[in-house]
């Protein structure tokens, strides 16, 4: 129903672990889907609570990492021309054009 049912003070994994081991373990493995962002912990942490459920990256951090991933091989790829060559003025100046339309797919 989307609304907000807890805030931890911390995101440690001790923390998490018995904030949700106070729910029960029917209701814990009723749990379908967690939707979570890529910290190391956390794909533990959803194995151990909730052993049905399918973990989902969410898209924030997706974006992210692909754009990370992209920008990281345009720039290798640009290395390997001449400076003053048309290919390397073309994956160096218009970079920003590339990554807009990374975030239209959001």
């Amino acid at each position: 129903n989307h609304q907000v049912v807890q805030i931890l003070r911390t995101r440690y994994k001790k923390t998490l672990l018995k904030y949700f081991g106070r729910f029960s373990p029917q209701a814990r493995a009723n749990v379908r889907t967690v939707t979570m962002d890529l910290n190391f912990y956390y794909q533990d942490i959803v194995r151990a609570c909730f052993p049905n459920a399918q973990i989902v990256i969410d898209r924030f951090h997706m974006i992210q990492m692909f754009t990370r991933s992209f920008n990281s091989l345009r720039v290798k790829v640009m290395k390997t021309f001449d400076k003053r060559s048309r290919q390397y003025q073309l994956l160096k100046s218009p970079w920003k054009l590339y990554l807009k339309k990374f975030d239209e797919l959001e």
